[in-house]
């Protein structure tokens, strides 16, 4: 590691000021930050000093999110060889094709179903990572500051929310226009108001659905002449089916939906993973238990409500609270996505606010627009948009408190 750091530190006045590559400062700067620490410290009386800075606050979210990232893949093999086992002939599907060539069996065994897994997501992964990258490097460059670690999220989250067969043209298009349109149009990390990753998914959503949404996008194998397998997610199934189709799943339906080994998008189906990474993000203090606790509390509420009001001609109303979270991306979006410091509201009043309001457009949008069955993405975009309205009023709301309480007092 010391021929490491003497070897950067020669390079180092290339980069700097008056340097041939000072325009590359930025990549360097951030080569060097990233593996080892800023021999730089604030200095003076008017800083707050912690430890916990904008890198090692996008480590804590990635450390709760690497559970996940390894449940995606282990899901996705598992059921691409679910689909196998049903009597599929593969089509044009060059990871299937891979995995045949590797040699293995097509089991239910953890090492082939996470092989397989892997071969369909590191290749979004890394697309998304190129991708974001290039723009976050470029915008650095134009702008002339260090390339900053907003981006490292981001980079994990989407290919999460997105389907493991989407092509990779579309997700390096869908990863360039958040970043470009979500954040550093806006100023860069810190600066947005909306969640990025979720403003990509948004444009893929609505500029190529048939790649993201519908019964069987996220199938990871391309099969015909299927005999006695659906690829309906669990989600669409209710919508069109209602509780009768959740009953036919099997008694043994929900525990499977809270671990997570049900078809969709490769990390929103394991709720059990998504609570400890709830607990991370808490612990260190990043995501607020106020915003989770209240979508929580507004998702039942509605639920509740909707399932007292009944409908004869739409199932979803019958859907109840315990199958709500453990469904679609509901807990994923719960927790890494409502909780994004930047885009949520500030104040502890509004977080329960924001929370709960958007525990409420959730249900509202996959019950009252059943054609659209996940509404998670959607609600809390619509709720990115209201959060610092919120704060507005509750910052008011104290200040007009102080101020009768300062009256009184005088």
């Amino acid at each position: 590691m010391r021929l490491l750091r003497t070897f950067l530190d020669k390079q180092a006045p290339l980069f700097e000021e008056g340097g041939k590559l000072e325009k590359l400062f930025p990549l360097w700067e951030a080569t060097d930050t990233l593996l080892y620490s800023p021999c730089s410290v604030n200095t003076g009386t008017i800083h707050v000093r912690d430890g916990l800075d904008l890198k090692r606050m996008m480590g804590v979210v990635v450390f709760g999110l690497l559970p996940i990232v390894f449940m995606s893949m282990l899901n996705v093999g598992r059921q691409a060889h679910l689909a196998i086992a049903a009597g599929a002939t593969p089509l044009e599907n060059w990871q299937t094709g891979l995995f045949q060539a590797l040699g293995f069996d097509f089991t239910n065994a953890l090492w082939p179903n996470f092989v397989h897994g892997a071969i369909y997501f590191l290749p979004i992964f890394i697309t998304c990572f190129a991708a974001g990258g290039a723009i976050e490097v470029l915008f650095s460059v134009v702008r002339k500051h260090e390339i900053n670690e907003g981006f490292f999220v981001t980079g994990f989250l989407l290919p999460l929310t997105l389907p493991p067969t989407i092509p990779l043209w579309q997700v390096a298009l869908g990863t360039i226009f958040g970043v470009f349109i979500g954040k550093e149009i806006f100023g860069g990390t810190g600066m947005n108001i909306l969640n990025p990753a979720l403003v990509s998914r948004a444009f893929l959503f609505f500029a190529y659905p048939a790649q993201i949404s519908g019964d069987a996008p996220w199938i990871a194998a391309n099969f015909v002449g299927v005999d006695g397998f659906s690829g309906a997610t669990w989600l669409s199934q209710a919508a069109s089916g209602g509780m009768d189709a959740i009953n036919n799943l099997g008694a043994d339906a929900w525990r499977q939906a809270f671990i997570g080994f049900i078809p969709g998008s490769m990390g929103e189906t394991s709720t059990l993973l998504c609570i400890v990474g709830a607990l991370v993000i808490v612990a260190a203090q990043i995501g607020s238990w106020r915003t989770i606790v209240g979508l929580t509390l507004g998702t039942f509420a509605m639920s509740f409500l909707l399932n007292q009001v009944g409908s004869d001609t739409n199932a979803m109303f019958a859907l109840p609270f315990h199958w709500h979270i453990v469904l679609g991306g509901w807990a994923f979006g719960t927790v890494f996505m409502a909780t994004d410091p930047v885009s949520s509201s500030f104040t502890d009043k509004g977080k329960w606010i924001y929370g709960f309001m958007t525990g409420v457009l959730v249900v509202l949008v996959r019950v009252v627009n059943p054609a659209y069955p996940e509404g998670m993405m959607l609600a809390i975009l619509f709720m990115n948009m209201f959060a610092p309205l919120i704060d507005h009023f509750v910052v008011q709301a104290n200040i007009k408190r102080r101020a009768a309480r300062h009256e009184a007092v005088q």
